[in-house]
């Protein structure tokens, strides 16, 4: 049976708890944490706003190119029926990730919240955490896999890293929001495989549909990967994930997560004030900051993970299927 790290709340993080459960302070939480991500954003150079609008613009004249709609429609899995947690406002978006405006702000917050990382390297601290990711896959697997699932791929930052690292893979991202998911194809379109380093033979597959019951075959992924997802989700659904990850992986494969280290010091020692504003865009960060999640991997049927320091606030942690003999990957 899974337990928890910690079941009980500190003070103070139940003392936010209370803050944020008055509607109009988090609100106003949501508002000052979207107007600091914004002021970060442009403190190392990035322009949100205009950025996101020339994604939406495509460059263009128009606010919004209305290529988008008809490419949505496209990528959209019509009979997907949307967990409940995926309905709630999130990220300070009333709609959550089911939106245009979060689309399109991925990549700018990413560069955003990343930047405090490292400052010496700005900006680029979101490549830098996804560069260390890879050093830890790198480090534990013994080649390179052939068949990878990206698991809440967003609008495809942590998919085009994997391929970089592993062109000869056929890789599938798969996400929830289908709005990520038109982003991701449009960014994978602009790809020019003349300046891409490792140009791959495979053409990434996106896929609409929930990492918790994806409808992919057993046994077909060498790697699934989950870079930054865990702490966006309820328990329950966590749980639901690493079985379903188990479930695609082939024998002796693997399955990798990058996220937040509940027991970084960043977190332990977040001054209240801060810990407001990040809970008021996740919702479920208490779900993740209690759950054991090393032993919920083992539970789900993995090896106890092997854990690496990513950045100084992730880590990274990489397990491989129990009961079974080591894969055959490409050599």
């Amino acid at each position: 049976m899974t337990v928890a790290r910690d079941t009980s709340l500190g003070p103070v993080s139940r003392l936010v708890n209370g803050i944020l459960a008055i509607k109009p302070l988090a609100n106003f939480a949501k508002r000052q944490a979207r107007s600091m991500m914004i002021k970060r954003a442009e403190a190392v150079g990035v322009d949100w706003r205009r950025d996101a609008q020339d994604l939406r613009s495509r460059g263009g004249e128009l606010d919004f190119d209305p290529a988008w709609e008809r490419e949505l429609e496209q990528i959209q899995n019509p009979d997907l029926i949307y967990p409940d947690y995926y309905l709630q406002p999130f990220h300070a978006y009333e709609q959550g990730n089911l939106s245009w405006e979060a689309a399109t702000e991925v990549e700018v917050a990413a560069k955003a919240v990343h930047a405090q990382l490292w400052p010496e390297v700005g900006a680029a601290g979101t490549m830098k955490l996804r560069r260390n990711y890879l050093d830890a896959l790198n480090s534990q697997l013994s080649a390179a896999p052939r068949d990878i699932l990206d698991i809440g791929c967003s609008v495809g930052i942590s998919t085009f890293t994997l391929q970089t690292a592993y062109p000869q893979a056929q890789i599938t991202g798969v996400d929830l929001s289908p709005y990520f998911l038109a982003i991701a194809q449009y960014r994978c379109q602009q790809r020019s495989p003349e300046l891409d380093n490792s140009p791959s033979p495979h053409p990434i597959r996106w896929m609409h549909t929930a990492a918790e019951s994806t409808g992919l075959p057993d046994n077909t992924f060498d790697l699934v990967s989950a870079f930054l997802l865990f702490h966006e989700l309820p328990r329950t659904a966590t749980l639901k994930i690493l079985r379903e990850a188990r479930r695609v992986l082939r024998p002796g494969g693997y399955f990798a997560m990058m996220d937040s280290n509940p027991r970084a010091e960043g977190y332990v020692k977040m001054p209240p004030y801060i810990l407001t504003l990040l809970k008021s865009t996740e919702p479920f960060l208490d779900d993740y900051f209690t759950l054991d999640i090393e032993q919920a991997m083992v539970d789900a049927g993995f090896t106890r993970p092997d854990l690496t320091h990513t950045s100084p606030r992730h880590y990274t942690l990489i397990a491989q299927v129990c009961g079974g003999d080591e894969i055959e990957l490409d050599k």
